[in-house]
């Protein structure tokens, strides 16, 4: 099995980057491939609603650049995904928005095909904004139809300088616990396919409310 891990952080080993890797090692630990991918360096445009993904049907969007149709590819191919963001104005970063608003949109919009894999977010943040952060990257698990594990207590950790979240001891055990969680639910629906039916997966309904 495979996770892949999204670093929305500018920084490539800021304390994003070491709170994935505190989950990363749990479910190494458990025989679980993990690969960080460094997301908040790049330049990444926006989605621009063309919708151009959904008529194509062929899981690309169609904006120019490669990078964000080979992550898509990647998460595709994983059984697990981790978003990972720092906090900028208690909101995910820039460039993990727009990147997440485009690959979350093009799969959605090509038969839902995130649907049933395994998620979860983690904030590394200085001070405040980190649970205001979390519930947004969350926003995209959830619509996705995908399963999330838990902690015991929201997926935050604290630190200002790069590695300073290593000395968060509760920040520390939340992003362990999560990812022995996390490995622990990728195993049961891993061992339950072909045991356990799948819920038939539906056409998302649109209802407008002004017409």
């Amino acid at each position: 099995m495979k996770v892949v891990a999204f670093n929305g952080s500018p920084n490539q080993e800021g304390n994003t980057y070491h709170a994935i890797k505190m989950v990363a090692e749990e479910l190494q630990i458990e025989g679980i491939e993990v690969e960080i991918v460094h997301v908040g360096n790049t330049i990444i445009k926006g989605c621009i609603a063309c919708n151009g993904c959904a008529r194509n049907q062929n899981e690309k969007c169609v904006l120019p650049g490669a990078e964000v149709n080979e992550w898509i590819q990647k998460m595709k191919e994983a059984d697990g995904i981790i978003l990972g963001s720092p906090v900028h104005y208690s909101s995910i970063s820039a460039t993990m928005k727009a990147f997440l608003d485009r690959a979350f949109y093009v799969a959605s919009a090509n038969k839902s095909m995130l649907r049933h894999k395994v998620g979860a977010s983690v904030v590394a943040v200085r001070r405040s904004g980190g649970v205001a952060t979390f519930d947004q990257l969350n926003n995209y698990i959830n619509y996705s139809e995908m399963l999330m594990p838990t902690s015991n207590y929201w997926n935050v950790i604290h630190g200002r300088a790069a590695g300073e979240v290593h000395q968060d001891e509760e920040g520390k055990q939340i992003m362990r616990i999560l990812g022995k969680n996390m490995a622990w639910l990728m195993k049961l629906v891993e061992f339950g396919k072909g045991q356990v039916t799948e819920p038939e997966r539906e056409n998302k309904v649109f209802t407008n409310f002004i017409r």
